[in-house]
């Protein structure tokens, strides 16, 4: 649906301005005005990864006067597959600090604020209140969820995407939108998935360029709101497959049974994952890396799990491990032939899969069984850094 310019123009554009954006201001439904909007528009970014590289790079590109950056993250050599703001040479530096530069030297005439920490619901509500607009680039369910409610408490519209393997969906939402048609995320998603069924790009990978491809239609929807371009994706969903080069876009509605959006709330539970205690670490028997090197150099008997996918187990795995993939550990076939009076060490690629295979397994009578803290890739970096990281 079409709405009304979010922002004011600002008072003016300087010469360089004006020679920078030209090719804007020749388009008559953008003009001088348009220009001026994005000048004057203020935009966080949350998640400078794969979709927040080409949101960040065209918005600042587009002469969005003001861009704040959220994540605490550091560049990964694994990243640079797809997220474009980032270069080798930042490997190993905070993700927030790279997207800067690389926003900068890009657009000198824009200002940047980054927030080099984590989104809670201790802060985020403080941190989307001084923006226009929000886009919501992250890669979990209970980020996702937070965002929503804060903006729905703060009165901010935002543009949410994501992206799995070969395909995207991106979406515009605003509970507050002119007309009484505003909709929330909860509208599409009114719960979220169960933690099993909702693998990240770090699990299931993801096609590269598919970033780019939604990247744009956010970036894009981030422009029309300013200005009041055009219609918006508020109240569709847009749905891209790559490998069929197909676009759907599907109405969305008010969910029938709402339930009002009143506070911030504990989204880690909500989305049905584990509980931390003292300390951050979860709730579950772990073993370091070097705990697990040193018992097998002393020829400590264990069982050494793998429960990655055989994509995972082919591009690197332990030596003398066993791989039993995550979808086959918990069959009654698997379980009844392993000995339960024998050390069980489960690992994924950084934990978080063992963790919840550990505590399956716990409910069915297995006492003896650790998960592998920080999963393969901590084996790699403490014990073994001549094997391939990913």
């Amino acid at each position: 649906m079409q709405l009304s310019p979010l922002v004011h123009p600002s008072e003016e554009l300087s010469k360089e301005e004006i020679s920078r954006y030209s090719r804007h201001l020749l388009i008559p439904d953008v003009g001088l005005e348009g220009q001026q909007r994005l000048k004057n528009s203020k935009v966080l970014v949350i998640g400078a990864g794969g979709l927040g590289s080409p949101t960040l790079l065209y918005l600042a590109a587009a002469g969005v006067g003001t861009l704040g950056i959220i994540d605490f993250d550091i560049v990964d050599e694994s990243n640079l597959q797809r997220q474009v703001i980032h270069r080798q040479q930042d490997i190993g530096r905070p993700k927030c600090r790279s997207a800067q530069d690389s926003v900068k030297a890009l657009n000198p005439y824009i200002q940047v604020r980054i927030h080099d920490e984590r989104l809670e619901t201790t802060n985020a509500i403080d941190i989307i209140s001084d923006y226009d607009l929000v886009i919501d680039g992250t890669d979990n369910f209970s980020t996702r969820y937070l965002v929503n409610d804060a903006c729905v408490l703060a009165g901010k519209p935002y543009v949410w995407g994501s992206i799995f393997r070969f395909e995207g969906q991106a979406s515009v939402f605003w509970e507050d939108a002119p007309g009484g048609r505003g909709l929330n995320y909860r509208d599409l998603y009114p719960e979220p998935p169960p933690p099993e069924m909702a693998p990240s790009c770090a699990e299931g990978g993801v096609l590269g360029i598919l970033c780019a491809s939604i990247g744009a239609i956010m970036a894009t929807e981030a422009i029309k709101l300013i200005t009041g371009l055009g219609n918006t994706l508020l109240g569709r969903l847009a749905v891209y497959d790559a490998l069929d080069m197909t676009f759907r876009f599907i109405p969305l509605r008010r969910a029938p049974v709402r339930t009002p959006i009143t506070r911030l709330i504990d989204y880690q539970a909500f989305c049905g994952l584990p509980q931390s205690t003292t300390g951050g670490k979860p709730n579950v028997p772990t073993i370091s890396a070097l705990e697990l090197k040193e018992m097998r150099d002393c020829s400590v008997a264990m069982q050494l799990i793998d429960v990655r996918g055989i994509q995972e187990w082919n591009i690197v795995h332990i030596e003398g491990a066993n791989h039993i993939p995550k979808d086959r550990m918990m069959s009654e076939e698997v379980l009844a032939r392993l000995n339960k009076d024998e050390l069980i060490v489960l690992h994924c690629k950084m934990g978080v899969r063992s963790r919840d295979i550990l505590m399956e397994m716990r409910k069915r009578g297995f006492t003896n069984v650790k998960s592998l803290d920080g999963g393969i890739l901590a084996w790699i970096r403490d014990v073994d850094q001549t094997l391939p990281s990913y």
